[in-house]
């Protein structure tokens, strides 16, 4: 493929659909930068770059759930990738074949998780994805929904709290207290980050940007 016949001008983003080439179904909808795409190429598994993690990410990474590339199709646009691969395992984090289950009129799920990918993501991970789920979910029946309807205010308000009895907790010594209202203090910052639609993802790379710089010299460098 030639890369610069794609139309990069519009976005440094390509949409990609991927479909099942045995059975055409559509599993997913990602994007890819110039850097995926070579990747991808190159090594006929699919790499994409991710809007929420804002890095470059090897699709299955975490999961295993790989995409075997057998052919890439490019529109008659120049400008969205249609890419027919063998998916091992399911597509979506949900552990659902496809991504697309989801009936707009109804709002029920057309098909069922096939495989539990809990463990392959994480937990962090996994309640971060609830949360955002919930973003259009009946406020009168989840808690998240309607903490999210409120915004900014509400949802600081309880960031604050949890964090001043997470303190307390602390400062008592009473360590199933420490553990119950630092849970309590994590779901509501992922909550918070939900919100700006910020992955845990990026929080890891700051830490990890972070490693074999001292915590005097990284905090000196900031802007003041």
């Amino acid at each position: 493929m030639n890369l610069d016949q794609i139309d990069w001008q519009k976005s440094e983003l390509l949409p990609v659909i991927v479909q099942d080439s045995a059975t055409l179904e559509v599993l997913m909808m990602a994007y890819m930068n110039r850097e995926a795409l070579e990747l991808s190429l190159a090594t006929k598994i699919a790499h994409y770059f991710s809007r929420s993690k804002q890095r470059l990410w090897k699709k299955g990474e975490s999961s295993g759930h790989l995409q075997h590339i057998d052919r890439f199709l490019l529109d008659c646009d120049n400008d969205t990738l249609l890419l027919m691969v063998r998916q091992e395992g399911v597509a979506c984090h949900t552990g659902r074949k496809s991504c697309f289950f989801t009936d707009i009129e109804s709002g029920e799920a057309i098909s069922e998780p096939q495989i539990d990918t809990s463990a392959a993501y994480g937990i962090i991970d996994e309640l971060y994805h609830i949360i955002l789920s919930r973003k259009n979910a009946d406020p009168s029946t989840s808690w998240t929904a309607k903490l999210l309807s409120k915004g900014d205010n509400t949802i600081l308000k309880k960031v604050v709290e949890e964090a001043g009895e997470f303190s307390f907790a602390v400062k008592d010594g009473n360590e199933s207290e420490i553990i119950y209202e630092c849970a309590d203090l994590v779901y509501h910052v992922l909550v918070a980050l939900g919100h700006k639609n910020i992955s845990p993802d990026r929080i890891k790379q700051e830490l990890a940007r972070r490693f074999g710089t001292s915590g005097i010299a990284e905090k000196n460098s900031r802007p003041s």
